[in-house]
């Protein structure tokens, strides 16, 4: 129990500095009071004594600062009582939605001898976290009797719900739902309450990322006043409670993982071989397949279905997973809720703008993976290419657009053009949504002339050479010659636009049988 008595040592000392801070409010007022009644008793600066009037002087300066103590440390409690603490994006799941899951859970918490979470939701990111449930202001009738504030909301990672097998997940989430503990304890809860409030109010008014989602938003510009005063006081009890903030979360996560050690320790182990294979996956799927197809408009509908699909791949080429065939015998933890399909496509949406926001059209239409070749694929190597030739005719002396053909764009490359066809092509306005910051990789000029270059083979080959667009659920957007993957396209579209050299390219348009005089269809 060194870990209990640890984490309500770290709460005590959050709850002594927010003590600290009141008396340091209320004693210029308790001074106060005790120079205006001694003068009304006459026992400090009676009237007439010699003394009155320095008495006077201080009593009145007391008293003035006191009042200006007051109103600020009023201000900064009116904005703590205000401030909202910010609440991770994610997909509520009623208990009708889901009623083995919640069984699952409530069968876990008895097991713990904690408090089951008062609701489950789902996020589309790997990890899991308890949160709190924001408290609603009680009504001035119901302020006496305080209830106890309701459990915290258990956030699943949507990837361990479809990949992980049901046992899996439950062993996994022990540590989780034994957090509850903590969450219950009232000088726990009233720390962490006090921290969520100083956080809180230092963030009011700051412009939040995609979908709201908290971290990577514009700061607040630094207020002026009354108003920064209340910003500084804040940033000083932060700063004096940081250290135990820190530890308490520690000692916490180390309370939970005490308890939660006698329930399915061994299956909990091989649950976290899985929790790094479901990350690998759930980010190839994203930054792989998912984003092409959000840079359009488009958003894939069952993003969990998928990185089964991925992780099934990853397991296959890579053997990462072992033991993955007898694990198939097992049932799978999406089947805890009553209608998969339906849970996955909010989340899929959620996750869509979250990561990547709003397209530049202002609308987002469901993608079924199905149609990501013909749809997505297809369609952005055309939209590429009809880039590409746009930065063409720039460069094309004649005054008519030449012919989208695949000739014409290797006799630039091999006349050295490739740097001015570079620049052209960052120049242009963007034509599909605007980039993805989170997910969206740096790249260079020379960068984005390759990718439009194989774009515009790509399509060529499609065109004149019976290829098609394909779906590879690691690596995305393919190109299948035959029904095989070409993986070997890259390197000579690398030598063509770096070194000029367009004679392995040709080689290779050759031996695909792909007709460079043809123009392409864009």
């Amino acid at each position: 129990m060194a870990a209990v008595d640890t984490a309500r040592a770290h709460a005590h000392a959050v709850l002594r500095i927010r003590g600290l801070a009141l008396a340091a409010a209320a004693l210029p007022a308790a001074a106060a009071v005790v120079l205006l009644a001694g003068r009304f008793t006459g026992r400090i600066g009676a009237p007439g004594s010699p003394d009155a009037a320095g008495w006077d002087i201080a009593r009145w300066t007391v008293c003035a600062v006191a009042v200006l103590t007051l109103l600020v440390a009023a201000a900064a409690a009116r904005g703590y009582r205000r401030a909202v603490p910010p609440q991770t994006p994610a997909v509520p799941l009623g208990r009708a939605q889901a009623p083995e899951l919640y069984r699952l859970i409530d069968d876990l918490a008895d097991r713990l001898e904690v408090p089951a979470p008062s609701a489950v939701a789902l996020t589309p990111d790997c990890d899991s976290w308890l949160e709190d449930v924001p408290a609603a202001r009680p009504r001035r009738r119901a302020r006496a009797a305080r209830a106890e504030p309701p459990a915290p909301v258990l956030v699943i990672g949507s990837p361990f719900l479809w990949w992980m097998r049901a046992g899996e997940l439950r062993a996994l989430l022990a540590p989780v739902v034994a957090g509850t503990a903590a969450a219950a304890d009232p000088e726990i809860a009233a720390a962490r309450r006090f921290l969520r409030a100083l956080d809180a109010s230092l963030d009011a008014g700051s412009v939040a990322g995609p979908a709201g989602v908290p971290g990577p938003g514009t700061p607040r510009a630094p207020r002026r006043g009354p108003a920064a005063l209340t910003d500084r006081i804040t940033r000083r009890l932060l700063g004096a409670c940081r250290g135990h903030a820190a530890e308490l979360e520690r000692s916490v996560a180390g309370w939970a993982s005490e308890q939660a050690r006698g329930v399915d320790y061994g299956l909990r182990i091989a649950a976290q071989e899985q929790v790094g294979l479901a990350y690998a996956g759930w980010d190839r799927l994203l930054t792989r397949v998912a984003l092409p197809a959000w840079r359009i408009g488009r958003h894939p509908a069952h993003l969990n279905a998928g990185v089964v699909a991925a992780l099934t791949e990853l397991s296959r080429r890579d053997r990462l997973a072992d033991g993955y065939g007898s694990r198939l015998g097992d049932r799978p933890a999406c089947d805890l809720l009553e209608e998969p399909g339906t849970v996955d496509a909010a989340v899929s949406r959620l996750a869509a703008e979250l990561f990547f926001g709003t397209p530049a059209s202002g609308g987002r239409r469901e993608l079924e993976w199905a149609d990501y070749p013909a749809d997505v694929v297809d369609a952005g190597w055309r939209a590429r290419a009809a880039a590409l030739q746009s930065a063409l005719d720039l460069l094309a002396p004649q005054a008519r657009p030449g012919a989208p053909t695949l000739t014409r764009l290797l006799n630039r490359l091999a006349d050295g053009d490739g740097e001015r066809l570079a620049a052209a092509l960052v120049a242009q306005p963007a034509r599909t949504a605007a980039p993805a910051p989170l997910l969206e990789p740096v790249r260079t000029a020379r960068d984005v002339l390759v990718d439009h270059v194989t774009a515009m083979v790509c399509c060529a080959a499609v065109d004149t050479a019976g290829a098609v667009p394909g779906l590879d659920w690691l690596d995305g957007p393919v190109l299948l010659l035959g029904g095989v993957r070409r993986t070997d396209l890259a390197e000579p579209v690398a030598q063509a636009v770096e070194q000029g050299q367009d004679g392995p390219l040709r080689a290779w348009l050759d031996a695909a049988d792909v007709r460079l005089e043809k123009p392409v269809r864009l």
